[in-house]
């Protein structure tokens, strides 16, 4: 099984190292050449519940989790709980020996329900009053299990370094469960040395007491497992340059490539990470100098809107960042925008909802509000990006919409992808070209003769930035006429409303097919999969999996949501005897959308609305029952924890 495909996942309490853990761990792979696909799950709390990481590795590429896992490193009792039923046969735990003991009774952090299953799956069989039931279990099946006194390994260190309180290292223990994973698979160790070094680079004492732990749990791994676990891996010489990085940071970097250069945000999970990101670098390297990007924290998400529209009207790219409550309350800030012909940047991140919600869990539940916010009818381009490379160049080109057809412009993205860590071929920068649009020319600016809501052919008016010499005008809420005067005219209201909404009728014969749909598949193929945002890479991997077993199916990804293209999905979907909608939400939201638009009713739904992501097994596993003929018409996926 040596540097094929591997499966890993780290847990333990919220606070406790995980994230930083999975930067290590992904660095140190990804320096010896390998493709990862991770999936970071945490609690809304801010510390002390459960929290995960779940990391594929393979020498191809990768685009979405699957249910195994091959070995769960586990710094406390809780993952072992919540989580051995996901590894594989034959696959492996390595566990803290100071949580064998321990009653799961006492895991105070188990919620009830969780405590029941657990009772209802176990409980016929053993009584389960401590972990070592579990593992006791998990023996049957040829799980080995690895017993690590990290303990004893952190007053190792402590010694080492003059360190008398325990406390002072405990939460090295992550660094533990690395350096025991990284024993169990014969990796260069090296590697793992070089990411900490990254990770912790503006502290060198941390770097030097976490690659003392490193060394101390692979060596103990070395030297007490006996070269057990069947999965090895050695560097892979590569010759291509890569790219490790989050959903959030991808869209951070294209709107920084795409010229934003005003972000505005008020802190809501998870689209506050990447304001927080721009924060950290907002002073960046261009080839003809240096380039910046200011970042402002608001009072409120009105704040954060309105804040935009004026920095945009002023001539400057400018955007802001929420998630359903936020975006819920840009509402009005949206509609002034919509009637003013404002090119702002909203980037939405979909979570679990309604109300609060799922805060920190994922979802794709806002579609249609995201279509219809605001009260009455104005045009606005609403994206929906399906991986990180889709992230990173729809962010970049969403400013070009903006400003080209000048209307807001929603990048939606679901939380899947937002708190995704992924590696890829460094991307192409050359696809990016920046189009501002018509800019209002001397003529246009003389004197008592600038109109900056002036009716045209195509419904776009030249504008002028705030404090232009010779450019006069008026921005208000209410209508308008071609100054900008309010005005309720019957004729000009007509005349008004006719200009702004054949904005979009333009950009949607405007824009290229490839910016607006994927197509994968041959187009006489009878069964097409519809489906939008984060399953793509789902979709993509079980197609390629039925496809070894001879099953044959394309997948149709609708990645500009409004204006729909509706034409070309009838021309797809018009052939097709079978049509497959697979979707994040309870109802189906892009498959109503297309029936609304062109009458075409979609054959089967498989939906997952328990907020964690669609995964290559479960999206296979549904579409085989699909293609057998014995599925309902409607399948919910349930796996995840």
């Amino acid at each position: 099984m040596t540097g094929k495909e591997f499966n890993w996942m780290i847990g333990g309490p919220q606070g406790s190292g995980i994230d930083t853990s999975a930067n290590i761990f992904g660095r140190g792979f990804g320096y010896g050449g390998y493709h990862l696909y991770g999936k970071r799950e945490y609690h809304s709390n801010v510390k002390g519940l459960h929290s995960y990481f779940h990391f594929r590795v393979s020498n191809k590429p990768v685009a979405a989790n699957v249910n195994d896992v091959n070995l769960l490193a586990a710094f406390d009792a809780e993952t072992i709980v919540r989580h051995i039923r996901e590894v594989t046969p034959k696959g492996g735990i390595i566990i803290d020996k100071s949580d064998l003991n321990l009653a799961i009774s006492e895991i105070r952090t188990l919620p009830s329900e969780l405590m029941k299953l657990i009772m209802k799956n176990h409980g016929s069989k053993r009584t389960h009053k401590t972990i070592i039931d579990l593992i006791e279990e998990a023996k049957e099946k040829e799980t080995r299990v690895y017993v690590v006194p990290f303990l004893d390994l952190l007053k190792e260190v402590g010694d080492e370094f003059g360190i008398e309180k325990l406390s002072r290292v405990t939460r090295m223990k992550n660094i533990l469960a690395l350096g025991t994973t990284f024993g169990l698979l014969n990796y260069d160790a090296s590697l793992v040395e070089k990411a900490i070094g990254v990770v912790f680079r503006e502290k060198p004492g941390v770097v030097k007491m976490n690659v003392s732990a490193f060394n101390k749990a692979y060596e103990y791994s070395k030297q007490n497992f006996d070269d057990d676990f069947p999965h090895k891996f050695k560097k892979l010489d590569i010759h291509e340059e890569r790219i490790f990085l989050l959903g959030n940071q991808a869209v951070a970097l294209g709107k920084v490539l795409g010229g934003c250069r005003i972000q505005t945000y008020y802190p809501i999970t998870p689209a506050a990470d990447e304001s927080e990101f721009l924060e950290a670098h907002e002073v960046f390297k261009l080839q003809s100098g240096n380039g910046a990007i200011l970042v402002i924290q608001t009072e409120d998400e009105i704040a954060a809107v309105n804040m935009a529209s004026g920095a945009a009207l002023a001539g400057a790219r400018a955007s802001t960042t929420t998630s359903g409550p936020g975006f819920s309350l840009m509402v009005e800030g949206l509609s002034w925008a919509g009637n003013n012909e404002v090119p702002i940047v909203i980037t939405y991140y979909q979570r679990g909802a309604p109300s609060t919600g799922l805060p920190t869990r994922h979802g794709q539940d806002d579609l249609r509000f995201v279509i219809h916010s605001g009260h009455g009818e104005f045009p606005r381009i609403v994206l929906a990006s399906g991986d990180m490379k889709e992230c990173f160049f729809d962010a970049a080109r969403a400013f070009n919409y903006a400003e080209k057809y000048q209307m807001p412009v929603i990048h939606l993205i679901d939380k899947a992808m937002a708190n995704s860590t992924q590696s890829y071929k460094v991307f192409d920068l050359s696809q990016v070209k920046i189009d501002r649009g018509e800019i209002a020319s001397r003529d246009d600016l003389q004197i008592g003769k600038y109109k900056r809501f002036r009716f045209t052919d195509s419904g776009i008016s030249p504008r002028a930035f705030l404090g232009t010499k010779g450019a006069l005008m008026w921005y208000t809420g209410d209508e308008h006429d071609e100054i900008g005067h309010i005005s309720e005219e019957p004729l000009n209201r007509n005349q008004m409303m006719e200009k702004r909404m054949k904005k979009l009728v333009k950009a949607g014969e405007e824009i290229p097919s490839e910016e607006k749909f994927n197509f994968f598949g041959q187009e006489e193929t009878k069964n097409i999969i519809i489906s939008w945002g984060s399953t793509k890479g789902a979709i993509l991997e079980a197609m390629e999996l039925l496809r070894k077993e001879g099953f044959n199916l394309a997948f149709l990804q609708i990645r500009m949501i409004q204006p729909l293209p509706s034409n070309s999905i009838e021309r797809i979907l018009g052939q097709a005897e079978m049509k497959i909608a697979i979707e994040m939400n309870y109802s189906g939201q892009l498959a109503a959308t297309i029936t609304e638009k062109t009458g075409i009713f979609m054959d089967y739904f498989i939906l997952k609305y328990n907020g964690r992501p669609m995964t290559t097994t479960e999206v296979y596993e549904a579409l085989k029952k699909i293609l057998r003929k014995n599925a309902e018409k409607r399948q919910v996926l349930i796996h995840g924890s």
